[in-house]
């Protein structure tokens, strides 16, 4: 089996570097698939309120039989559940989601909880944020962090607490490898995590660039892009619901990618986002 690196989040905790999503994966078939991708060894879970699968992570978890403490465990909290963004009343509105969570989880704390996107239409993130630093305070968060979040959004965000998050999840994969942004996280000591590492579809890995280093490795131009998330300093949460897969997935040691590799992977890169802009996401 694999052995996976970690990344030393900035308050010394070790997270994985390459972990198991479940967007889109519904309630009755998370169980199944968090339970495989842990068989297959995994010990990173990504998971959030809005996926509408904490309960069937959680029992995926748990039938694994992999003691809690050997895993990794990320939620996040959704846009609906701080309606006041700004106003007192978003810290108690945070509390009450995240013991939510845990509840619809059944855990007693996860290693990383995110806010899921910034809303910067909706100005302060103090209240949120103060909020964030509690549940990390009293270690109910091991690590907490925020997700879709740009320059300008984590500057304010890094002026309106003491705490600076652990972790940005971002849309990142070589079409969007996000350069400026990761030039940001690493001066200001915050690890990136990708989405969609493998771009969501058959048109990145169907690649012509990508099948070349494939062919050269004897691996699937898959494995050859999470391999490169991996070098490159990334945290990547792959998803599949396919057994095979999720195996197939997790099978990216064992090998190197050398520097005209590498270059040959960022080759294709357009600047061409898949997701939604944050700037300008305020779905509730």
């Amino acid at each position: 089996m694999s052995t996976i690196p970690s990344i030393t989040l900035n308050n010394g905790l070790a997270m994985p570097q390459l972990g198991f999503g479940v967007w889109q994966v519904a309630d009755d078939e998370a169980a199944t698939a968090v339970r495989t991708a842990i068989e297959s060894g995994y010990r990173s879970i990504d998971t959030a309120a809005v996926y509408e699968n904490e309960v069937g992570t959680g029992r995926g978890i748990r039938e694994a039989g992999v003691p809690r403490e050997e895993l990794f465990l990320t939620t996040k909290l959704w846009n609906s559940g701080t309606k006041d963004w700004s106003g007192t009343s978003g810290r108690d509105a945070v509390l009450r989601e995240f013991d939510a969570s845990l509840e619809r989880l059944g855990t007693d704390y996860v290693d990383l909880y995110l806010i899921h996107w910034p809303r910067p239409m909706h100005g302060s993130y103090g209240n949120i944020w103060q909020a964030f630093e509690e549940l990390a305070a009293d270690g109910r968060a091991k690590a907490v962090g925020v997700s879709n979040f740009g320059p300008a959004e984590l500057g304010h965000l890094l002026g309106a607490g003491s705490l600076v998050p652990a972790v940005n999840q971002v849309e990142l994969h070589p079409y969007f490898p996000q350069q400026e942004l990761r030039a940001f996280h690493a001066e200001h000591g915050v690890a990136t995590e990708a989405w969609s590492p493998l771009g969501q579809g058959k048109e990145l890995l169907g690649e012509p660039a990508l099948a070349k280093v494939a062919a050269k490795h004897g691996r699937t131009p898959a494995q050859v892009v999470l391999r490169w998330h991996l070098q490159s300093g990334v945290i990547a949460i792959p998803k599949s619901v396919t057994p095979s897969r999720i195996r197939e997935n997790f099978e990216v040691t064992g090998f190197e990618l050398d520097a005209e590799d590498m270059a040959a992977v960022a080759s294709v890169a357009t600047g061409r986002r898949i997701g939604p802009d944050p700037t300008g996401f305020d779905w509730n």
